[in-house]
């Protein structure tokens, strides 16, 4: 009986994905739970495990090819099994079978652990994965190596064509100089880029977007972190960070200001009672957006914890869809890229984001006084249809307050 490998449920929203690798070729023959190919989604990288045993005798869908969930990626034949194979007159084809299968399984096994991103460049570029040096957590291979290694051989190769080589070089010369003075490359978008477009077309296209600043004074946070963090990362074991402060002045905000924290449905207003604070992190390919569940219930050092291990598992490319699930609420900080102002584009349906950016020295006037201040300006970007401009104004006015003046956190965050 043939059993077809189907592409599974993803999880919520997420209905297409690319297929990025084949870890088995037609001929192979498989058991049940064996990886047989890995699938890339907006959100997490997934690996497709046989369902039967038996021999791969169709593979329906090549690398790079975009697939649906339902869709048919290729064919087992369960009637096949390697005795049969092995009976008299196939003995030499089906050793020069498992001779190629043990080495695609040994070279997978010794192969350098390789991020999802690294592999598929690596791939369009004909690079050997085996020669680099990772230089990503555990020695993990990112885009950077591959991109490093790239750029090495495009220096080994000006510098050759740079050397004199006698008459003939020296006629060819101008005409390599024209050829290469307008350089250009084409790489395919990845899963996760096209869908990053796509949502932030649509957020500009079905969102009455607008935007709304205010600036901070961060002292009080940074004399807290000054006093405090050498005792903090002993107790709990993990820095104290900006993030924590500014989850808990969101809440205290969306607390004050629901309809923030709300989405639209139809003709109607969805509320959230709930905090589902969603932080932005930069990865390899494009922004990711995990979710701090409940996060009202969490303590600062458990956002800090848990924001981490975010961190860890985005940089490994192990996020999973629960990791990304819903949000009511997104922060972003483009100050650790060195961002000074900005105006974040809305993730829908959520109707509100809030921007961070760089921590500055500035002169400001305190009491009659020109002072200098470590300042932050900070956006809130906010979808006017149910958020009005007082109450977006007003919401980041709260957030202000409860940054420069941290206790109130206890009682309000």
């Amino acid at each position: 009986m043939t059993v077809e490998i189907l592409v599974p449920e993803m999880g919520e929203s997420v209905l297409e994905a690319t297929v990025t690798s084949w870890l088995k070729q037609e001929g192979d023959f498989v058991n049940v739970g064996d990886v047989l190919v890995e699938l890339e989604t907006d959100k997490v990288n997934l690996e497709v495990g046989a369902k039967s045993s038996g021999k791969l005798v169709n593979i329906k869908v090549k690398e790079g090819e975009d697939v649906k969930v339902g869709d048919v990626l290729g064919l087992i034949d369960e009637k096949v099994d390697e005795a049969a194979e092995a009976a008299p007159g196939k003995n030499a084809v089906r050793e020069k079978e498992l001779a190629q299968g043990n080495g695609r399984e040994r070279e997978r096994q010794t192969a350098p652990q390789v991020t999802p991103v690294a592999s598929r460049l690596a791939r369009e570029k004909g690079v050997d994965v085996s020669k680099l040096s990772g230089t990503g957590a555990e020695g993990r291979v990112t885009r950077a190596d591959v991109e490093q290694f790239l750029q090495a051989e495009e220096n080994v190769k000006e510098t050759k064509e740079q050397a004199p080589a006698g008459k003939e070089a020296e006629v060819q010369s101008p005409q390599r100089e024209v050829s290469s003075s307008r350089p250009e490359e084409r790489i395919r978008m990845s899963r996760r880029r096209r869908t990053i477009a796509e949502r932030l077309l649509e957020a500009q296209q079905t969102t009455a977007m607008l935007t709304t600043f205010n600036e901070i004074d961060m002292s009080a946070v940074m004399e807290i972190r000054k006093r405090r963090n050498e005792e903090f990362q002993k107790q709990h074991g993990i820095k104290l960070g900006f993030m924590s402060f500014f989850v808990k002045a969101s809440i205290g905000a969306l607390k004050a200001f629901p309809q923030v924290n709300a989405e639209i449905d139809g003709d109607e207003i969805v509320l959230k009672h709930f905090f589902d604070m969603g932080v932005a992190i930069g990865a390899e390919d494009g922004l990711v957006v995990p979710v701090l569940r409940d996060a009202d219930r969490l303590s600062f050092a458990g956002i800090e914890r848990q924001i981490k291990e975010y961190v860890t598992k985005t940089n490994e490319g192990k996020l999973s869809i629960e990791d990304l699930r819903g949000g009511t609420f997104t922060i972003t900080n483009g100050g650790v890229f060195g961002s000074m102002l900005s105006t974040p584009i809305l993730n829908p349906p959520q109707v509100g984001i809030l921007g961070l950016h760089k921590i500055e020295d500035r002169p400001i006037a305190m009491n009659g006084r020109v002072v200098i201040r470590p300042m932050m300006y900070v956006a809130l970007s906010y979808d006017h249809r149910i958020v009005d401009g007082r109450e977006a104004v007003q919401f980041l006015v709260k957030v202000k307050e409860l940054i420069e003046d941290p206790e109130r956190l206890l009682l309000e965050g």
